[in-house]
């Protein structure tokens, strides 16, 4: 939904992994001096299963080790800002103690605003897009014209 969005609206490096990693191989050490470069993350993706997407969690695991934190002399995360979008097929109501899913997408999302934390990242935002394959082309417009204000405060 919002891919072109980065590189036409902001100056922003747009990295898929599934088009980099399609054979889930991660050279860490090459994503962490990459990490370095970067004055700030946005985390794009859509809710899989209840969760991060599989190639996502496998990065985190490879290139965000526990290990890391102690080794490496620059924390590329640290005071860095941070903004979380993720997509979902489901509507709104669906997610919550009382929806049919039983958790908020932030629940189900949990683990990766708490590694953030925990390498002292600055989690600025949780953006959720709900109901991703019946949007209309304005509601898409409305969600990137938001987005955006959201990457600009």
């Amino acid at each position: 939904m919002l891919t072109n969005f980065y590189e036409r609206e902001q100056h922003f490096t747009f990295r898929d992994l599934y088009e980099e990693y399609p054979d889930f191989h991660i050279p860490a050490f090459r994503e962490r001096k990459r990490m370095v470069n970067y004055d700030r993350y946005i985390f794009h993706f859509p809710l899989i299963w209840f969760g991060m997407p599989p190639l996502l969690r496998l990065w985190l695991d490879e290139v965000v080790d526990g290990n890391w934190i102690n080794n490496y002399s620059e924390n590329p995360f640290e005071n860095k800002e941070v903004h979380i979008l993720v997509t979902t097929r489901s509507k709104e109501r669906s997610f919550g103690k009382n929806g049919k899913h039983g958790y908020t997408v932030e629940e189900l999302i949990s683990g990766l605003p708490i590694v953030l934390k925990i390498f002292k990242a600055n989690v600025k935002n949780i953006y959720i897009v709900y109901d991703t394959e019946n949007l209309s082309k304005k509601e898409i417009i409305l969600h990137k014209q938001k987005f955006a204000e959201i990457l600009n405060q």
